[in-house]
């Protein structure tokens, strides 16, 4: 065990995700580190264990007990040492092994590698009265495996959608992609905003280059909806959303006019006093006219 060297104050699990190439008949070894916070009280006892990756409608909710053909690779792997204890800004490797069946079907494998803190009894004296206690302490790596063999790509671009008017912040633009391949593909999204009176651009700021990559799951479609936010709420925008996938482009460019609803409201009331001292001017010019 070593010292970790992050100065954060949670817990995590390095890499988030891992992208995995296998062969049918072939053993694959990987690592993942476990991170411990600074300001932890007495000792962290883990656990690891795997789940199938699934995810469900367009939103990508995800589910993590459905095993489905995409996800036999739960099945597959094993780990030396499933449970373990750390300490306070402490580092573990855990270490997991993927034995891969002769007859895998090619196309893409997913799960996730899960890692909570290990259910414990506590004795009456710590004040529980020797209750069961869970720590609510859990990680997870998802793991996106290849397995060689015949591929099947396929999928396009179903929207590309900015709205013309926004009563509320944050300003929301929707990319929807569809894959009907047998393996995970990536899309890319790009958005610039642009304040279209002063010409000046809001976003991105500094090196951001105002992209993102998504996951597209085979056999799904997925709707990304990207929020822009510390924008003015009042504000005439130009924005500029760009998709790329699967070698196509898709560009959408809009105008949108931001504007709170109390804003409009308030101009109405205004207008409204406007129009009334017109009116009522009017009348008064009228009466006196009539007097004369």
């Amino acid at each position: 065990m070593e010292e970790s060297n992050s100065s954060s104050n949670m817990f995590s699990i390095t890499p988030m995700n891992m992208k995995l190439r296998l062969e049918a008949g072939e053993t694959y070894e990987g690592t993942l580190k476990l991170f411990t916070p600074s300001d932890l009280e007495g000792a962290f006892n883990y656990k690891v264990e795997v789940s199938p990756y699934n995810v469900v409608g367009s939103d990508y909710a995800a589910d993590l007990t459905t095993q489905t053909n995409r996800s036999q690779i739960v099945d597959w792997i094993t780990f030396p040492e499933p449970r373990g204890t750390l300490r306070a800004n402490e580092t573990k490797e855990i270490h997991f092994t993927v034995h891969v069946p002769e007859n895998a079907a090619a196309g893409g494998q997913y799960a996730v590698i899960m890692v909570g803190s290990e259910e414990r009894d506590s004795s009456a004296a710590d004040g529980t009265n020797g209750m069961s206690i869970k720590n609510i302490y859990q990680m997870g790596s998802v793991i996106y495996a290849q397995v060689a063999g015949e591929t099947k790509r396929g999928g396009a671009i179903e929207k590309n959608e900015i709205p013309g008017f926004v009563a509320a912040m944050p300003l929301q633009a929707l990319a929807e992609m569809s894959n009907n391949g047998n393996i995970h593909e990536t899309a890319k999204i790009d958005i610039k905003v642009k304040n279209v009176i002063s010409g000046e651009q809001l976003y991105p700021e500094g090196s951001n280059d105002g992209s993102v990559d998504e996951m597209i799951m085979p056999e799904t479609t997925r709707a990304v909806m990207r929020e822009i936010k510390d924008l003015p709420a009042v504000g005439i925008y130009e924005v500029t959303q760009s998709i790329d996938y699967l070698g196509q482009h898709s560009d959408n460019t809009q105008v949108v006019v931001a504007c709170p609803v109390w804003f409009i409201l308030m101009i109405i009331a205004v207008i409204g006093i406007i129009i009334t001292g017109i009116v009522l001017a009017v009348k008064q010019h009228r009466k006196k006219k009539v007097l004369l």
